[in-house]
């Protein structure tokens, strides 16, 4: 399985140096937020194959919501013969759509935990903002959630992605890490990933 995953602005190398068959050989796209639908939809097309996506920080000001692309907000949906469960936004520092106290965040995955349990749990943990002291930072805006460490812990998904934390914001942010045999990827820009 190859999975295209992608956040937080558009890459140069998948847009304004796109080649022909560039985007050929995937399986599936996680979109992880903060990127205008026209991009979602562009790299749907040109990859032509399901595109699956949750709701940034930045999200509240898009102008349209990308067409063929599946919003997992808040739920799990199925994509590519897996289980993706999507969590949007980043922890609250300012008044907007897609912001969440822990608190608030943890209230909403605990009222999904029933039919998580029911479903076996999921492949994939698909969000914005990363779980707390993985892949995050100290600052307000770029915390992540500690709630996402009862969801990688009960539930053990092979793939967690997240967006948000730009790579660039601070020395020694990785792309990828290990996470009690989930694989956590940073998606901002984009990644490539390849699963059994």
């Amino acid at each position: 399985m190859r999975i295209l995953a992608v956040s937080d602005k558009r890459s140069p190398s998948l847009y304004d140096y796109y080649s022909e068959g560039k985007l050929s050989g995937f399986d599936l796209i996680l979109g992880c937020g903060d990127l205008d639908g026209d991009y979602l939809e562009y790299l749907m097309t040109m990859a032509n194959c399901p595109l699956v996506y949750v709701h940034g920080n930045h999200d509240d000001n898009r102008s349209k919501e990308p067409l063929g692309c599946i919003c997992a907000d808040f739920k799990v949906v199925e994509a590519a013969g897996l289980r993706i469960f999507g969590l949007p936004g980043s922890y609250k520092y300012r008044d907007g759509k897609y912001m969440y106290s822990e608190r608030r965040m943890k209230r909403k995955i605990l009222q999904k935990w029933p039919g998580l349990r029911m479903k076996g749990g999921f492949d994939i943990l698909l969000t914005h903002a990363p779980a707390r002291h993985l892949n995050d930072l100290e600052n307000i805006p770029h915390r992540g959630f500690e709630c996402f460490h009862l969801l990688l812990n009960r539930f053990r998904p092979k793939l967690f992605v997240h967006g948000h934390v730009h790579r660039d914001y601070a020395h020694g942010i990785p792309q990828r890490t290990d996470h009690n045999g989930t694989l956590v990827v940073n998606a901002c820009d984009h990644a490539v990933i390849e699963i059994p």
